[in-house]
């Protein structure tokens, strides 16, 4: 009797134990799913798929391990996400994870076997390792067609053509940003195509470095890339800038598609000949002058008379007056900022001034070395003194010959 007592309270407790850590079939699964499309998926093409777990047990830990995935590319769309969810009458534990695949190669290829890391709960609250497995998943992937010069399949695909200012008016001497903006659903920013190469047969074309950025969504990645180019004509007048293009495979529509965007005009807004202004005297509501009002327009009158005597009726007083830096603000401030050394101020006044004056006081050719300075990279450094003694020097030969 003493040996059978012993036999029991040594079995029993491992017994008991074993009871505890039992975890039934029905309390935790994992599983993937695939996507379901008609159509074969193309490589490179996007494939979604879902790893879910249900669980009937209190789970304190949990990791879950992914397979080395070979022969795809995978990108994880978003955290992990639990909820509770009655099944069958039992309120379930549901976890979730979405990745999306992106197969390198054709044929079948297979989806190895996810393990979720668990650590459960016994009935008296110790805690025990627990590993739940879900089947491996095998699909078919058809080849990417041949002769393509970049495969881009994309689900959805928008583009923007954006203009820093209306290309076809711009200031003489002035440039323009042109901005580009690809925004792919369903790609990674690899897949997106590099940036072409944007010509003129009678444009300086400066391209800017490609930015490219990718948003993960619960529908795919979400991949912006911007291309960006300043341009400015090398004549006086206009420029033509060529179209680019390039194709992707609509994964949606199952069809190759063909993006071009158009040929763009550049243009100096020349504007009309410059004229002898007129000033405008404001009457008083009373339809007359004071005393002294009438003595200042006759002084204004008189001074006026005078500067159009000395001149020449090709300028009127205010011309004249702005031969002189002191009396012309833009030339104060093409002179503030050749002292200061900002080429980007100087340029912007001197800009003006050319649109003020017209070309035979300020040549257009005058602006290009700054231009270069400005926006061409790993140009040499500019003399902002010599292009004002340069500008100044045009003025005054301009003035002699007229």
């Amino acid at each position: 009797m003493k040996w059978i007592i012993c036999l029991v309270l040594t079995v029993l407790p491992a017994f008991v134990v074993a009871q505890s850590l039992t975890v039934l079939p029905e309390d935790v699964s994992l599983r993937v799913e695939v996507e379901e499309t008609i159509d074969m998926p193309v490589e490179r093409e996007m494939i979604i798929i879902r790893i879910l777990g249900t669980y009937n047990r209190h789970i304190t830990l949990e990791s879950l391990q992914q397979p080395d995935l070979q022969g795809f590319n995978w990108s994880q769309l978003g955290p992990d996400r639990w909820w509770e969810e009655r099944i069958e009458g039992r309120l379930m534990k549901r976890f979730e994870r979405k990745m999306a695949l992106y197969p390198d190669t054709p044929g079948k290829l297979t989806i190895g076997t996810f393990t979720h890391n668990l650590t459960l709960t016994d009935e008296g609250d110790d805690w025990f390792d627990y590993q739940v497995l879900s089947d491996p998943v095998s699909i078919e992937v058809a080849p990417a067609p041949a002769g393509e010069d970049w495969w881009f399949p994309v689900r959805r695909l928008r583009i923007s053509d954006k203009w820093s200012n209306t290309p076809d008016q711009l200031v003489p001497g002035e440039g323009v940003l042109r901005i580009v903006q690809i925004e792919a659903l369903g790609v990674t920013p690899e897949m997106i195509p590099p940036m072409p190469e944007l010509t003129s047969p009678s444009a300086m074309i400066f391209a800017h470095p490609e930015k490219r950025l990718v948003e993960l969504s619960p529908q795919g990645p979400v991949t912006r890339a911007f291309w960006r180019w300043t341009i400015r004509p090398t004549n006086d007048t206009s420029a033509i800038v060529e179209p680019i293009s390039f194709t992707y495979f609509d994964t949606t529509e199952r069809a190759h598609r063909e993006v071009v965007i158009s040929a763009q005009r550049i243009a100096y807004n020349a504007g009309p000949t410059p004229q002898a202004r007129s000033e405008v005297v404001v009457i008083p509501p009373s339809g007359r002058l004071p005393g002294l009002g009438v003595m200042a327009l006759g002084l204004i009158v008189l001074a006026g008379g005078v500067l159009w005597g000395v001149w020449g009726r090709q300028f009127d007083a205010l011309r004249a007056m702005q031969r002189f830096a002191i009396f012309d603000p833009l030339r104060r401030q093409l002179r503030r900022a050749v002292r200061a050394g900002d080429a980007r101020a100087a340029r912007r006044a001197a800009a003006a001034i050319l649109k003020r004056d017209g070309t035979e006081r300020v040549s257009v050719g005058s602006l290009r070395q700054l231009d270069r300075q400005i926006f061409a990279p790993g140009a040499a450094q500019f003399d902002l003194h010599a292009f004002l003694r340069d500008l100044d020097g045009q003025r005054q030969r301009a003035d002699t010959n007229g």
